[in-house]
């Protein structure tokens, strides 16, 4: 029988919005508080981690390699080493494969992986007029030379540049490529706007069922530390489809459909997961949550990046031999509803799937009983590094609540890419 890869424990923090209760945290800090939760509660020694790889987009120059940081304000001794990874909204995901496939080739035998994202702590770019000025400035030799170089600086020099998501390949915004898709597949306002509602509702309803409580670790709040976050603050329960229709277009004033009530919030969070083979867990008397079955990654035009979930499914549908029937539980990861519900249409398109898979038929139908069951990220965020690994943790439990096997979690990704993984729990 196959040794598979074994998820053992997982858990996350509250996901919240960017410049909300969260804004003081920084994102190594936020990545060691997962970290060291999931240490506690695992009831494992440190010193057994053979390694730690952590998800993160929004790379700041003072971290640089922030997995190495988390690692050890995360309690996990120095000896053990860390890496970071960068697959944009998928990195939290990429930790987890790049964790398994050293597991399955025997580099190591026990690793954390997860992801981080402080969307507050997004950086601000000085002007490249003020960078020259100040690096003019540097370099004058004595005060006359010092004196010229002042006084050239005008005003101006401190605006700062606010930078934009924006795809460099494409030359578009994320927001920019929904509205892409949207276009392609005749995605109207109101299907966005009846799909973000759902989310929203789903999401709701879960956490008054308590659904989250397991997975989500409570975090005290700086800078006194007197407040207590314990759930995700994205969702509404007072959401509408009477004020999600009059919310006005983002990224295209004129025709466009995606607002941001139909798209993914900026968000600040971290997740964590321990992975092993499943002899090891048994050897250390622990009980997986689950275990990974394979997973797969596509590439597609920058432009249509949203349609990166159908392009990586079908690529693992065809690997593993299974069909989308097969699956009990999916999770795609909501950046837009636009893109959610394209990929949705693509699935089930017999000439998408000619045309763009070299496959004879569609992929198959979504049942949206499947789908999202307890909201998704336009409710709960999207702090895009951690992202992936929320998906799988919230996969695991919610197959296991519902006595069910198979799960398949999917991210599209800034650049042109998609990301799948199969899940299973017996």
């Amino acid at each position: 029988m196959k040794d598979r890869v074994a998820i053992v424990s997982g858990v996350r923090t509250p996901f919240c919005k960017a410049g909300g209760v969260m804004r003081d945290f920084e994102p190594d800090d936020l990545g060691a508080r997962a970290v060291a939760e999931l240490l506690i509660r695992s009831n494992l020694p440190g010193h057994l981690v053979d390694e730690l790889i952590f998800g993160n987009v929004i790379q700041l120059p003072l971290l640089a390699n922030i997995a190495r940081i988390i690692g050890v304000k995360g309690g996990l001794p120095i000896a053990v080493p860390a890496v970071s990874v960068n697959r944009n909204c998928a990195s939290g995901l990429e930790a987890i494969a790049t964790a398994a496939d050293k597991i399955m080739l025997g580099r190591i035998e026990i690793a954390v992986a997860g992801g981080v994202e402080s969307m507050s702590n997004f950086p601000v770019s000085i002007r490249k007029s003020f960078r020259n000025f100040l690096q003019k400035l540097n370099k004058a030799k004595g005060w006359k030379q010092q004196l010229a170089t002042l006084s050239s600086f005008r005003l101006n020099f401190l605006i700062p540049e606010i930078p934009e998501i924006l795809d460099p390949l494409c030359g578009l915004t994320m927001g920019q490529t929904a509205e892409n898709l949207a276009r392609e597949f005749f995605v109207t306002r109101q299907e966005q706007d009846q799909f973000a509602l759902m989310s929203q509702q789903r999401a709701c309803e879960a956490i008054n069922e308590g659904f989250f409580a397991n997975e989500i670790i409570p975090v005290t709040i700086p800078p006194n530390y007197a407040n207590i976050q314990v759930q995700d603050d994205g969702p509404r329960d007072n959401q509408s489809m009477e004020s999600l229709s009059k919310l006005r277009p983002v990224f295209d004033s004129v025709m466009g459909t995606v607002t941001a009530g139909n798209s993914s919030p900026l968000t600040d969070g971290a997740a964590a997961v321990l992975l092993m083979k499943e002899s090891k867990a048994k050897e250390l008397g622990l009980q997986p949550m689950g275990y990974i079955r394979d997973y797969a990654v596509a590439g597609l035009q920058p432009s249509r990046m949203g349609l990166g979930t159908v392009f990586s499914t079908a690529k693992l549908l065809k690997k593993t031999g299974m069909q989308l029937s097969d699956i009990d539980l999916i999770e795609i990861n909501e950046a837009f509803a636009a893109q959610v519900l394209a990929s949705i249409k693509a699935l089930a398109s017999n000439d998408f799937s000619r045309k763009e898979l070299g496959r004879d038929h569609a992929i198959g139908e979504i049942d949206r009983d499947k789908l999202n069951v307890n909201g998704g990220a336009i409710a709960l965020g999207h702090p895009l590094g951690a992202s992936g690994t929320r998906l799988i943790l919230t996969l695991l439990n919610e197959l296991k609540r519902r006595n069910k096997n198979i799960g398949l979690a999917t991210l599209c990704i800034g650049g042109g890419q998609g990301q799948a993984m199969i899940v299973e729990v017996n």
